[in-house]
């Protein structure tokens, strides 16, 4: 049932950002080995099938996924895997922003950089000790999810753990209906369960990404336009992106974040954000749409990149 007024539904629809042509772009995407649905080799085999042939695996905290492709060889031919992060980083001191934090994702890192590798490992650590504090709290809340959690695929200290993990435990003991259902009565900011993330800020976030030799693009943040100051201080550190093509922006959000992206002459980025619990990845392709335009910024940025950091 749709209880949507007839007027006020046809502009939304209208809003829909529908693609003109099978997207070829995808930088944003995420595997088991962070918070995804995925082993890394499905993922890559549904979008080479779907289409894709410039990805970028951007798990959050780790680069395990895009190493576990490369030791194993099974990118799909003509495919390119581009190594990326996503990092949840920190900011304390702007209460208006959602869970008090940004995320920055990391483009073209190099996966044996041995300062960012310090740096995830130290966001890891993190992640592990808030999710325990979490498991606590839902056993203090008479929500035992132990049993599931195990009934899940194991992780090692390379994956990253993070919230939707508990949300499919939740799920599972009948407590959720959905991941979406799970953060919103238990997992949220201020949800019974919660707990505030610890980890490092986004200057440092950037930082480590491009010593890495990466573009730093500020993920799904449909409140640049709103929020333009946090965009033009991060700008002043170093970053690089604004992630203008999220595949739930609608068109009038597409085109105001592209506005900031422009006037601050930050390079548009664009991608699924990947993790499989709504749908297949060809379902979640059929809605994406990164311009083709948007390959050659990007790889010029990423050229910039490594020529400032062999010089540096």
């Amino acid at each position: 049932m749709n209880d949507v007024p007839g007027a006020a539904r046809h502009r939304a629809l209208a809003d829909v950002v529908v693609p003109p042509s099978p997207s070829t772009i995808d930088l944003h995407s995420h595997t088991a080995r962070s918070d995804g649905l995925l082993a890394p080799a499905a993922l890559v085999a549904a979008a080479a099938a779907a289409g894709i042939r410039l990805l970028a695996i951007t798990d959050h905290d780790t680069l395990a996924g895009v190493r576990e492709l490369r030791a194993g060889g099974t990118i799909p031919d003509g495919l390119e895997v581009l190594p990326g992060i996503e990092i949840n980083a920190v900011v304390r001191d702007r209460p208006e922003l959602v869970e008090s934090e940004v995320h920055v994702l990391g483009l073209g890192v190099d996966p044996d950089d041995e300062a960012l590798e310090a740096t995830l490992a130290r966001q890891r650590t993190a992640r592990r000790l808030r999710f325990e504090r979490m498991v606590t709290r839902l056993r203090d809340l008479e929500l035992a999810v132990e049993p599931a959690l195990e009934a899940l695929p194991a992780t090692d200290d390379e994956d990253a753990l993070g919230r939707p993990r508990l949300a499919r435990a939740l799920i599972a003991i009948g407590a959720a209906a959905t991941v979406e259902d799970a953060f919103d009565r238990w997992l949220a900011r201020g949800r019974p369960a919660y707990v505030p993330r610890e980890g490092v800020g986004p200057i440092e976030a950037i930082a480590a990404i491009r010593r890495a030799g990466g573009l730093a693009s500020l993920a799904h943040f449909g409140e640049a336009p709103r929020l333009r100051d946090i965009v033009v201080e991060l700008a002043a550190v170093g970053l690089g992106g604004l992630e203008v093509y999220y595949r739930a922006f609608d068109r009038p959000t597409v085109e105001a974040v592209g506005t900031v992206a422009r006037d601050l002459r930050l390079v548009a980025t664009g991608g699924s954000d990947y993790h499989g619990d709504r749908e297949t990845y060809a379902e979640a392709h059929a809605g994406l749409w990164v311009p083709p335009s948007v390959e050659a910024p990007v790889r010029a940025a990423l050229d910039a990149a490594q020529a400032a950091r062999v010089a540096a």
